[in-house]
């Protein structure tokens, strides 16, 4: 790609290479589509007629401890870009710190928490330290990758929608400075709803906004922030995201359209966020939290235009069709699709209760007031950042356990290991049984993800945050063992010696199937509508969480997590489950709501 003059802002359009330049964008994270599809989506996203790649970068996967950075397999950043710039596309880089994404923390790693009085996405001494310490590490990786550089990436986004939080005025040009500073000299954006455009900008960086109907004025309202600026719909919302417990959100590929094509017509340049959603395996989804906390579910799908497993959707070829026009040379042909395979049933073989695994976890922590799952003495002093914590203490009678509210977010509760009941934001209150002798009473307590957007960021430390009482006196002498379940645990697991499957087995446990491939593995769903709450693993890797109440009740399984052979199957189940595990070739996203449909305020 050409190192001439490279994307400017100095008119109503935008020009690049000194010639006038439409950005047609697509949102697409390589964090969340296997590497060996990411040619694959990248081929369909310019069939399609865009001619930009965005994306984010997640913090909290690169630099999962302190200190300890990640730019591999399948976070290569550097081999992402290089592959848009191969295949033709420019890209618009949007490296964070914060990135909400509908990502835990926004992106941010949750180590940051361990310091009591973090003021996140402000100029809090401890947190301007730990982004110079990143952006020293991101940005040298990818300024070679800088248009001025001979690369592709055409602009950078200052932070992410800073209009919404707003906490510390001098936040958004230290965090330009961090790219200056550092070498970048390629355009600079900000992106903000239309609520936050008035105090989301900063200095000598091009505002763009987010939305996804024109009904409240957003772009002729940037338009007068900016005279003789070009426009940018930075996000527009092709689709929503689903949190549990409620129904699977779809957007209208009629009512989609009509909006592009008046975006197209005023000479407005766009960025569909999702192009391709994708899945945000293992447990890396966000939540909400205006009022009331609801976790997000692992597929990503979006209601994109290309769906979670890379398939064409009405909305792809509506959207092709508008690209197509008035183009000096046609578009390339739409790649053929991947095919999927519907596997046979596979029994469930062997069984381990949770209870007979705790002795291969990190050694438990002994203290006497509960302690919070990032401020835990594990994984390097880094603290645990995902998956469950179990306290233990001992009682001496039953009676009323009062949380507190100090729950984050879900407890299961057992006295000897027998289930009680459960706690959460609503449920602050169970009764115990009568007992005098010593007793053991436990608390699975599961992180259901962090919330991702909205003013809670500082409130986001998960497991016990607090006291909880038994017959209002607090209870004390806590064993905390961290349950993250990440691959070294499940590796442990993988060796010890499995039981068949009881009768009726005790819960929570894990259960173990195997499926045998013949052939090169394909991409497949695994269908759990009949289980109740867990979480699933494929040969050691964390797939993501399943839960009775839906919406979703199956999970994408790449065909690269699959190898010729014998496949480890493993689930986490907490309540009950099924003899056999069941696979589908498409999805089955139970009942919808139109978010064309809702109240604004709802999607905000």
């Amino acid at each position: 790609m050409s190192s001439t003059e490279g994307l400017m802002a100095h008119s109503s359009q935008f020009t690049l290479e000194g010639k006038p330049f439409r950005i047609l964008g697509g949102s697409v994270h390589y964090f969340r589509v296997p590497k060996a599809h990411w040619e694959d989506r990248l081929l369909k996203m310019k069939a399609c007629g865009l001619n930009t790649l965005t994306t984010y970068v997640p913090w909290n996967l690169h630099e999962p401890e302190r200190g300890m950075f990640n730019f591999q397999d399948q976070l290569d950043l550097k081999a992402y870009i290089s592959l848009a710039a191969e295949l033709g596309l420019w890209v618009i880089l949007r490296p964070g710190p914060y990135i909400c994404a509908e990502w835990d923390l926004g992106g941010l790693p949750s180590w940051l928490l361990q310091d009591t009085q973090m003021q996140l996405r402000t100029t809090y001494p401890g947190f301007v330290s730990a982004v110079n310490s990143y952006f020293d590490k991101l940005i040298p990786l990818i300024k070679h990758l800088m248009f001025q550089e001979g690369g592709p990436i055409i602009a950078v986004q200052v932070e992410n929608e800073y209009g919404s939080y707003a906490k510390d005025d001098k936040y958004m040009a230290f965090i330009k400075n961090c790219l200056l500073s550092r070498g970048i000299t390629e355009l600079l954006l900000t992106s903000d709803n239309w609520e936050g455009l008035r105090c989301g900008g900063v200095e000598e960086a091009l505002k763009t906004v987010n939305l996804q109907r024109l009904s409240f004025g957003a772009i002729q309202y940037l338009s007068d922030m900016q005279p003789q600026k070009p426009l940018m719909v930075m996000e527009y919302w092709s689709g929503w995201f689903d949190v549990w417990g409620e129904n699977h959100h779809i957007f209208q590929a009629e009512d989609m359209l009509a909006v592009v094509s008046e975006i197209l017509e005023r000479g407005v340049s766009i960025n569909l966020y999702m192009f391709h959603g994708g899945t945000s395996f293992g447990f890396m989804n966000g939540a909400m939290d205006l009022g009331t906390y609801k976790s997000q579910v692992n597929s990503y799908d979006y209601d994109a235009p290309l769906s979670e497993a890379g398939d064409y959707t009405p909305k792809y070829h509506y959207l092709r069709t508008l690209f197509s026009q008035n183009r000096s040379e046609p578009l390339p042909e739409v790649p053929p699709l991947q095919k999927r395979s519907a596997y046979p049933p596979v029994a469930i073989q062997q069984y381990l209760c949770l209870w007979d695994t705790l002795h291969l976890a990190d050694k438990p922590l002994k203290t006497e007031k509960p302690v919070n799952m990032e401020n835990l003495p594990v994984n390097n002093n880094n603290g645990q950042s995902y998956g469950y914590t179990l306290y233990e203490t001992t009682i001496t009678s039953g009676g009323t356990l009062n949380s507190m509210n100090n729950i984050r977010d879900r407890a299961l509760v057992f006295v000897d290991r027998q289930p009680v009941g459960s706690l959460n934001y609503k449920t602050h209150e169970l009764s115990l049984p009568d007992g005098k002798r010593e007793r053991t009473l436990s608390l699975l307590v599961e992180n259901c993800g962090r919330v991702n957007y909205g003013k809670a960021l500082n409130d986001q430390r998960k497991g016990l945050v607090g006291d909880i009482l038994l017959n209002n006196a607090p209870l004390r002498g806590f064993t905390i063992y961290c349950l993250d379940m990440k691959p070294s645990f499940m590796k442990r697991l993988s060796s010890v010696q499995w039981k068949s499957v009881p009768q009726k087995p005790s819960f929570p446990g894990f259960f173990q199937a195997t499926l045998n491939l013949e052939e090169a593995a394909r991409d497949t769903f695994l269908t759990l509508s009949d289980w109740g709450k867990g979480v699933v693993f494929i040969n050691g890797q964390n797939l993501g969480r399943h839960w009775f109440i839906g919406p979703q009740h199956f999970l994408y399984l790449p065909g690269p997590w699959l190898r010729r052979g014998e496949n480890q199957i493993i689930v986490f189940e907490e309540h009950k489950t099924e003899e056999k595990l069941v696979f589908a070739e498409n999805p089955d996203h139970g009942k919808t709501i139109d978010v064309y449909k809702l109240p604004f305020c709802t999607l905000l």
